[in-house]
């Protein structure tokens, strides 16, 4: 999926009223899920991806590895929901609710633009509350 498609896709998801805030909400999306994500995992994410969505995961990464004053961890950095839903509030410049729905956009679009296998193992990789965001977490609580 191109760079275009999936920011109209998320803008279409979200209702936000431009492509501006579309981008600003996936950048902040992405960055947050690969500051949670396992450094291998988010670099297969973001091989998947355009460039230019790509961009944030990986400095993302590279940020963690600074942080650690070496490589990249292995295991992403844990945390729960609600601090996934602040740090992309502060990074999208919206508040904790809107940032849920933007991130459950944003998710849904990824789910469409990676493998199937690749999606199974995001959603494995992140807590269940994270996790229910997801197309694949929010199917699986259904049929419980």
């Amino acid at each position: 999926m191109q760079h275009d498609q999936i920011i109209g896709k998320v803008q279409a998801l979200t209702r936000l009223p431009d492509r501006g805030s579309a981008e600003m909400a996936t950048r902040a999306v992405l960055t947050t899920l690969a500051e949670r994500l396992p450094s291998g995992l988010t670099d297969h994410v973001a091989a998947q991806l355009p460039p230019t969505l790509a961009a944030p995961m990986r400095q993302a990464k590279e940020s963690a590895a600074e942080r650690a004053e070496g490589p990249a961890t292995t295991s992403g950095e844990r945390f729960d929901l609600t601090t996934f839903a602040g740090r992309i509030a502060g990074r999208a410049e919206t508040d904790e609710d809107a940032a849920l729905r933007e991130a459950a956009a944003v998710l849904e679009v990824l789910d469409a633009a990676l493998t199937p296998e690749l999606t199974e193992k995001v959603a494995a990789a992140l807590p269940k509350d994270i996790g229910s965001l997801l197309p694949v977490g929010r199917a699986g609580e259904d049929t419980r």
